[in-house]
């Protein structure tokens, strides 16, 4: 699959499109694998996102595999596309348009680079707070600039640094590993099965049981099985 593109689910939409959306904006292609004209849009919007470098993220969506996102979005006919900016659709279009058409929806979406993106994208501390100085809540450098922090143990500067900016799943993560540190992976494995006991009468080791499941992350296959274990325990 093309850099930049995702496979997203009913169960992922949330997570993949809506916060993804706080931080790049989102195009939502709907489509199935009977359609012809999805199968010719398709490698045109992935080639043109792609393009973007990140400023724009391609989500698909299978519909006949995940009918609610499907009814969501009151799809009639596809390929259908939506673009999501804040958790809201800003623009859509149907059909298969061509390359050029394509390239001017995708356009209007693509923010141009500002000197905050570029000192964001050279990612060292120096660059990142002269980012924040122009745009003191740009996504992408509080981010990376409190999981830099997190890192050295300046737990309490990023937990600050992240109220700037909208919470997503990204910035959850980097949430819990400055409120935790450092965790190799079988140390994550050992601190959970010992909170496992604690957590439905101690408050804080239910908040150390959620903040190391952010740090494995919900595409880790044992983070679902985390999440019934502490379920089990809470109910």
């Amino acid at each position: 699959m093309t850099p930049g593109t995702n496979d997203v689910t009913d169960a992922t939409f949330s997570r993949d499109v809506l916060d993804r959306s706080a931080e790049v904006p989102v195009v939502v292609d709907l489509w199935a694998e009977w359609c012809g004209p999805c199968r010719t849009l398709g490698p045109i919007l992935e080639k043109v996102v792609a393009e973007t470098g990140g400023k724009v993220a391609l989500a698909k969506v299978d519909i006949d595999k995940n009918p609610q996102v499907a009814a969501n979005f009151a799809v009639q006919s596809i390929p259908a596309v939506f673009a999501i900016s804040g958790g809201k659709v800003v623009d859509q279009f149907i059909g298969a348009l061509p390359e050029a058409a394509v390239r001017e929806f995708v356009a209007r979406l693509a923010p141009a680079e500002t000197e905050a993106d570029r000192l964001a994208g050279l990612g060292d501390e120096a660059s990142l707070r002269a980012a924040l100085e122009i745009q003191h809540d740009h996504p992408g450098a509080v981010v990376a600039l409190a999981e830099l922090l997190a890192g050295r143990g300046d737990g309490e500067e990023a937990l600050t640094l992240l109220t700037r900016v909208p919470e997503t799943a990204e910035t959850r993560r980097v949430a819990a590993l400055a409120r935790l540190g450092e965790a190799g992976d079988d140390d994550l494995e050992v601190r959970l099965a010992g909170l496992l006991d604690r957590v439905k009468d101690d408050e804080a080791a239910r908040r150390e049981f959620v903040d190391l499941l952010e740090m494995l992350g919900a595409d880790d296959p044992r983070t679902p099985q985390y999440r019934r274990a502490l379920a089990s325990r809470l109910y």
